[in-house]
């Protein structure tokens, strides 16, 4: 489970674009391989990425170990 925060309003979707755009550069993936599949209007969510395998696990390790400053960049 990934945290995530950011300051867009959840107003007609733009916290969930916010989060699918912030996830994406986090992972190195366009913005379109990432989609919200469950909890649009909840503040628990299920996203899809798509990808390779592989290279998506290092990333989200990557970001689990980074220090804590670089952890949570505001979208």
């Amino acid at each position: 489970m990934l945290r995530v925060r950011v300051s867009a309003v959840p107003d007609k979707g733009k916290a969930n674009a916010a989060v699918v755009a912030l996830l994406a550069k986090a992972l190195g993936v366009p913005k379109s391989a990432v989609s919200v599949v469950s909890g649009e209007t909840a503040r628990m969510k299920t996203l899809d990425v798509v990808g390779d395998g592989a290279a998506l696990a290092l990333a989200v390790n990557a970001l689990d170990s980074a220090p804590s400053s670089s952890r949570h960049p505001r979208a």
